[in-house]
């Protein structure tokens, strides 16, 4: 049995996902890393952030080889495009991983984004939105069977913290910042007709965080995380729950603690689109670029 493996190096975590030549997951770790730490200002990626990254790599090496894994496929996405030291960063993932990280484009992000989120969903309830909510962009994509229209837009939750929530809770001032902020950024999706979709699908920590913690889960557990629902009033309760919160308060409240420094930025930007584009209701999915990349090996 051929398995294939992908890897997605993101702003605020890497992930990997092993499956069989069926689809079958075999392994799925996340780790947070935070490669992206700084870049919205320096431009630059830190020395000790491509430390953390390559280390986790070769973690995850480690389980492609156990695996016998005989096609691999390695994605960096909105903290490498950013960076102007870049080119360090892929040499220190190539020696960790084995192999050299491709630059994803944001419409190569938004298109294997979409056939991730849709490939276990039932077509009769296209169009779809696909939000894919992540720690430097988020992508948004319209489409029934494949995607018809998509823009990569400079929100995350890290790149929204970095640039506005600076206090521990943050202020008052410093969340309307973030929310004029996104309505900006906002402005450049005029080409989403949004009101097109019968169907909006969410992905990314700062979605399936969210979940969990509507759920009341203590620990992660995907199976319930999985096609949940998230309506906007679930969104704006969390929301207010966290942003009032310290960091250590929120620690205690996610099922990924390590998620706290970033989880009021990110929610910021998932309600503040939901208010945008009048989403009353959004659709869970554990199911993104990751499955859209192992699809790409199984049907290369």
């Amino acid at each position: 049995m051929a398995n294939v493996a992908a890897v997605d190096i993101g702003t605020n975590s890497v992930r990997l996902l092993i499956a069989d030549d069926s689809g079958r997951e075999l392994e799925r770790p996340m780790r947070i890393t935070r490669l992206g730490q700084g870049v919205d200002v320096s431009g630059r990626l830190a020395p000790e952030a491509i430390a953390r990254t390559a280390a986790v790599l070769e973690e995850f090496r480690a389980l492609v080889e156990l695996h016998g894994v005989t096609r691999l496929r390695a994605t960096a996405t909105s903290a490498a495009r950013d960076a102007a030291n870049s080119a360090e960063f892929f040499d220190a993932a190539e020696r960790a991983l084995g192999v050299r990280p491709e630059l994803l484009s944001g419409d190569e992000e938004a298109r294997l984004a979409f056939r991730g989120a849709t490939a276990g969903v039932a077509p009769s309830q296209g169009p779809f939105l696909i939000i894919d909510l992540g720690g430097g962009s988020t992508e948004l994509v319209l489409g029934a069977t494949q995607p018809e229209a998509l823009v990569s837009l400079q929100l995350g939750c890290v790149r929204m913290t970095e640039r506005h929530l600076k206090s521990d809770p943050p202020t008052s001032d410093q969340v309307g910042a973030c929310f004029l902020d996104v309505e900006r950024e906002l402005r450049k999706a005029s080409g989403i007709a949004a009101t097109r979709a019968r169907r909006v699908i969410g992905l990314a920590g700062t979605v399936t965080a969210l979940s969990a913690l509507q759920l009341g889960l203590r620990r992660y557990d995907a199976s319930r995380t999985h096609h949940s629902r998230l309506t906007l009033a679930q969104v704006e309760a969390s929301f207010q729950r966290l942003s009032r919160a310290d960091v250590a308060t929120r620690r205690g409240m996610l099922v990924e603690p390590a998620r706290a420094e970033v989880i009021v930025g990110g929610a910021a930007v998932l309600l503040t689109l939901m208010r945008h584009f009048g989403i009353a209701e959004l659709l869970v999915s554990e199911h993104d670029i990751l499955d859209g990349l192992c699809g790409s090996l199984r049907s290369a």
